[in-house]
């Protein structure tokens, strides 16, 4: 319109009048960026832009922290997980939730602010306060527990979905009459094609349930065929995961930062055969639901009286009857086990690298050892013979008399005799006799 277009040219002119030494800046900000004049974006003008998106995991602790800083946080509070459960959630919201943790821990007389109350306060913001005096019907009750059962029970048979968190069936003010929260183990910033369509089937979990159960269907799901119909129009338009029409693009998203939607840049009749190819999707994967919950109609009845009796129950009960209903080891008790195997494999490798005793003698060796003995006697009395043999050898120099000769032979006979047994012994140290030492 033309007040527009004034005011454009007049803030045009503003901008190129001014002068580069004066040292003003000009700063806009605005959160639909497609709508704004070419002429605003020429160099000279808004050339540089800065994105400010949703903070991601790291953002979100460091803003959780600095909201944090002025609240008595209790020791078992963990920011890191408290931001993991949070994605998408931008700065004024995690400053809300740091505020209504604070609130209840006044509310209940405490001084600190516990884990627990920074998760109710997270389900505060995310699905509203619990409204614990709407009283709904026993049978009311009982669809809303089968069909929140069904989302958690599809989700823990998949391996490509979230864990579990809770499960409640208490209404909330922002319409839930139930829901079931899922924590990822860790920020994802892409999808796999199977990931996706495991996605729809626990979505159509809940409403598969209430027709399996009761052979009638709710207003209950509204929400969940909603979410669905988004996610695999996307898979067929935007992801190019469709076998009919495979890579193409078939849609555009319009306003990104305001959470709008796609809209589809193709034919009229190309858009029927999309919601043709839509509903064709949705259809396998609530035939897909149903079969994995008529498979495991006994663990869904227990599943479901358990939260009828409880109203909320933790990801760790739920999983707990999930194991033993399935013959599956817990985890925790599988780490436990490990831990006490490696300990006792540990004491054993200790136990063999003690000094072993020393092993019995064969015969060659005692035999050896005998005869080392055997040596040692007779050592001494070959010295001695040797000792008494000397005066001897002098009396005959100075007596001339006597025959040397004889007494030279005589002497050494009986040492050389007993030296030679010993030494030349066919068992002695340098025999060819087999040994078991090494």
């Amino acid at each position: 319109n033309e007040e527009r277009e004034q005011t454009l040219n007049q803030l045009l002119s503003e901008m190129d009048g001014f002068d580069t030494s004066k040292g003003i800046l000009v700063l806009g900000a605005t959160n639909r960026p497609e709508i704004l004049d070419k002429a605003l974006l020429r160099p000279g003008r808004f050339d540089r832009r800065i994105i400010v998106d949703k903070p991601d995991l790291k953002g979100r602790v460091e803003i959780l922290k600095v909201h944090a800083k002025d609240v008595h946080l209790d020791e078992s509070v963990d920011l890191d997980a408290i931001a993991l459960a949070t994605s998408g959630a931008v700065g004024a919201d995690l400053a809300n939730m740091i505020n209504e943790a604070a609130i209840m821990a006044v509310q209940h007389g405490r001084e600190y602010v516990s884990q627990k109350d920074l998760f109710a306060a997270v389900e505060q913001v995310l699905v509203g306060k619990e409204k614990k005096d709407r009283i709904m019907s026993r049978e009311e009750r009982k669809i809303v527990s089968y069909h929140e059962v069904g989302h958690a029970l599809i989700s823990a048979l998949q391996k490509n979905s979230e864990p579990v968190q809770k499960i409640t069936i208490v209404p909330r003010t922002m319409g839930a009459l139930g829901y079931v929260m899922h924590v990822p183990e860790e920020e994802k910033y892409l999808q796999t094609k199977e990931e996706l369509h495991d996605r729809l089937v626990s979505l159509l979990g809940g409403r598969a349930a209430e027709e399996l159960i009761f052979g009638n269907v709710t207003t209950g799901a509204a929400n969940d065929i909603e979410q669905a119909t988004n996610i695999a129009t996307n898979m067929i338009t935007r992801f190019g995961m469709s076998d009919r029409f495979g890579l193409m693009g078939l849609a555009t998203v319009e306003s990104e930062y305001l959470g709008g939607g796609a809209r589809l840049t193709c034919s009229d009749r190309t858009a029927a055969d999309v919601d043709t190819e839509v509903m064709n999707l949705l259809k396998q994967c609530y035939d897909e639901a149903k079969e994995m919950l008529a498979g495991n109609r006994e663990l869904m009845d227990k599943l479901a009286a358990h939260l009828i009796e409880k109203e909320t129950i933790s990801g760790k009960e739920f999983m707990k009857i999930y194991r033993e209903e399935k013959g599956l080891p817990d985890p925790e008790e599988k780490k436990e086990q490990e831990q006490t195997t490696e300990n006792s494999t540990e004491t054993t490798v200790e136990a063999k690298t003690e000094p072993a005793a020393e092993p019995a003698q064969t015969p060659v060796q005692a035999q050896e050892d005998a005869q080392k003995e055997t040596q040692k006697a007779v050592e001494p009395q070959i010295k001695e013979t040797q000792n008494s043999a000397e005066p001897q050898e002098q009396k005959t120099v100075q007596n001339p008399a006597e025959p040397q000769v004889q007494n030279l032979e005589s002497a050494p006979k009986q040492p050389t005799s007993a030296a030679g047994n010993s030494e030349g012994s066919p068992r002695g140290r340098f025999s060819n006799v087999p040994s078991d030492r090494v």
